[in-house]
């Protein structure tokens, strides 16, 4: 029996700003990335929130990663500090719950670096299917359906 291929699912969340337009300019120059990152646009990636990463982690991303501007020229002065701040903590709290902190990275990448983006969502992928899925994911610790069917005719 061959072993299943692992696709994993990403969850990316970025800036309106500098995140989201260079996945936008990776898109306009035709640079291909994973088709398994899912954006999630915030207005700032100060605002990314321990809570925010945690309950992807529980809806079954394999990884996450914050893409922001780049250090120093963030159009919230200090938002993308705040956020990798955020980050940090959060790979803290994964690695202290067994999850993994490595399965969250952060990127500061500027909105015309669509390649730099592409790149990040590469290595990401790449990075997830080493690890592995995601232990919380609950299609991995649902039981087999015949367990299910015993359990309902009980």
């Amino acid at each position: 029996m061959s072993p299943k291929f692992f696709e994993p699912e990403i969850t990316a969340f970025m800036c309106i700003y500098c995140g989201y337009m260079a996945a936008d300019t990776a898109s306009a120059l035709r640079i291909e990335y994973p088709a398994n990152v899912k954006l999630v646009k915030l207005p700032c990636t100060g605002k990314v929130d321990p809570k925010y990463i945690l309950k992807a982690f529980e809806d079954g991303a394999d990884g996450v990663y914050v893409v922001a501007c780049p250090k120093g020229n963030c159009h919230h002065v200090r938002g993308n500090e705040r956020g990798e701040l955020r980050v940090e903590h959060t790979k803290k709290i994964l690695d202290s719950i067994g999850l993994g902190g490595e399965r969250l990275n952060m990127y500061f990448i500027s909105g015309g670096q669509g390649k730099s983006f592409a790149d990040a969502a590469t290595e990401m992928t790449d990075r997830i299917r080493e690890l592995g899925p995601n232990p919380l994911n609950h299609n991995s610790l649902l039981p087999d359906n015949n367990y299910q069917t015993s359990m309902l005719n009980n």
